[in-house]
């Protein structure tokens, strides 16, 4: 050890804050930052305290150059302390040398199809090109392979997105999906239902079973609120219905032929791919389509897991290898900050709501839910509400707990919602709300900070609440590329001892080394990135 670094030694925590989906833009009409009232971060911001502009986007955090971040990734990117190459890019890459064709998953999709007479094969996932969970652009490149490899029967489910892409734009994706099909004049190739991504299939870390299950009966059983003869059709009447509707709140509904019969419903001896590339809102409804032993729902008597060849684009839950089969293998992430800090016996706290839990645990440890002795995790339940209903979220609750537990941890983590869930809303009212709740709760954590003598880091995974209006200045429900900020808050005297280190483009892989070093740990892992501060 660096005898400098017993310098820099504190009598309480370092408490890490992220608050999710929070960028750094100019003010103005689309900033809910710059238009709530925040006067413990105003003057947080504005005071002579350690902080600096973070890249949180594209290649920063392993994505593409010009690829809006995420929760994912950034949670990757700040607990492993690396840039690893992932999401899209890996999965591009993955495409672009032509390995996905030659993986086991693929070559048992196109053989299950061939031995099984009739068979169809089924994908699903988030219908959109916002390349944040997913993009049509891969469906369209596995549907033509699969066409050149003599399957002639293509059912797709489409979760709508309106999230990741602009509010209503879903009907552009239908039409261009369906331009598509026409390249393949003797092939079968149809929508078959859908649904929005918030109300459809796409649940997380198990906050909403039954939104799971309203895909999986809409999918499987050709059960749904609504049936049409079109997706077209389907968008129009459920938009006549209720015009302001976001395409990720529209209701689930199936498409019949001329019978009233669903088209599409997934049966023995068919094979699916579900080609999401994110694993959040992936995983639950993988599970309710390959495992035998399922008990979150009724799945009904004739769906039998086993009689259908389910793959995922990618490894959706590491710990239990869920899904089995996976047409791109994923990056294995080593030497976490979890696992650093458990090695050094430091004792570590996470705290969120069940939206976000997944993301300060799962994503931030590497992928892994596996916890050492030195750690522990606290979850509060979401509401199962739109958010734009409760924009405040969880955040006092999530306090609470902290304010419960930060004496006994040296490293405390916490993800604050609201900029990201209430954000997507892109409603200026209800995230000046969000934003407003997330500084009360900041000023409290950092009065409790300063009693026990320790410090605060704020940052953020991405942007989004700063930015909720498009450059013609229509609702922007998506994720900005804007910088996110990093500030030390630290009335100690430790704070006369470090200063920012200089590093060039820093962003989000630099924060896990700052941890470190602020815990007095200056010989971490080689891999990292460097950290954001030095010992005068």
């Amino acid at each position: 050890y660096n005898k400098l670094m017993d310098r820099i030694s504190f009598d309480g925590p370092v408490v890490l804050v992220v608050m999710d989906g929070v960028g750094l833009a100019p003010g103005g009409p689309g900033n809910a930052i710059s238009n709530a009232h925040m006067p413990f971060l105003s003057k947080t911001i504005s005071s002579n305290y350690l902080r600096a502009q973070l890249e949180a986007s594209g290649e920063s955090v392993g994505l593409l150059k010009g690829v809006m971040g995420n929760s994912e990734v950034g949670h990757n990117t700040i607990g492993s302390g690396q840039i690893i190459k992932s999401g899209i890019a890996a999965i591009e890459d993955a495409f672009t040398s032509g390995s996905i064709w030659q993986s086991e998953a693929w070559q048992g999709v196109i053989n299950q199809i061939s031995t099984h007479p009739g068979a169809t094969l089924h994908f699903a996932g988030i219908f959109s090109d916002g390349a944040v969970h997913s993009d049509i652009n891969q469906l369209e490149k596995m549907i033509a392979k699969a066409y050149d490899e003599g399957v002639r029967k293509i059912r797709v489910h489409c979760m709508f997105d309106g999230r990741d892409v602009p509010p209503q734009s879903e009907p552009k994706y239908i039409e261009r999906f369906e331009l598509f099909a026409e390249k393949f004049p003797d092939a079968d190739i149809k929508i078959a239902s859908g649904g929005g991504r918030m109300t459809t299939t796409c649940d997380r870390y198990e906050n909403d079973w039954g939104v799971v299950e309203r895909g999986f009966n809409m999918m499987v059983h050709g059960i749904a609120q609504n049936t049409f003869h079109s997706a077209t059709e389907a968008i129009a009447e459920l938009r006549a219905k209720t015009p302001g509707i976001q395409d990720q709140y529209l209701p689930d509904f199936v498409i019949v032929d001329n019978s009233n019969n669903p088209i599409g419903k997934v049966g023995s001896g068919d094979a699916f791919i579900y080609f999401d590339f994110r694993a959040d809102r992936a995983v639950e409804i993988a599970t309710a389509l390959s495992e035998n032993d399922f008990s979150k729902f009724n799945r009904g008597n004739n769906f039998i897991a086993s009689e259908v060849y389910f793959a995922g684009l990618t490894e959706y839950q590491s710990d239990k290898h869920i899904p089995k089969n996976q047409l791109i293998k994923p990056n294995y992430i080593t030497h976490p900050l979890n696992e650093f800090l458990n090695s050094r016996e430091i004792t570590e706290l996470a705290v969120s709501e069940t939206v976000k839990f997944g993301h300060i645990t799962y994503y931030f440890n590497g992928n892994s839910y596996d916890e050492s002795s030195f750690e522990k995790s606290i979850e509060i339940p979401s509401y199962t509400e739109p958010f734009n209903t409760r924009p405040w979220m969880k955040a006092a609750e999530i306090t609470d707990a902290v304010l419960a537990n930060m004496d006994k941890y040296k490293f405390v983590k916490v993800n604050f919602p609201g900029g990201d869930m209430v954000g997507h809303f892109a409603e200026m009212d209800s995230c000046i709300i969000a934003m407003e709740a997330i500084d009360l709760a900041l000023s409290e954590i950092a009065k409790k900070v300063d009693e026990l003598g320790g410090c605060l880091i704020i940052t953020a995974d991405h942007g989004n609440v700063e930015e909720l209006l498009d450059e013609h200045g229509e609702p922007k429900t998506a994720h900005s590329l804007n910088p996110v900020p990093f500030i030390i808050y630290d009335n100690t005297k430790n704070r006369e001892h470090y200063a920012f280190s200089g590093v060039e483009h820093p962003g989000l892989a630099n924060i896990a080394a700052t941890i470190a070093m602020l815990l007095g740990q200056n010989d971490y892992p080689e891999i990292w990135q460097k950290s954001l501060i030095v010992i005068k």
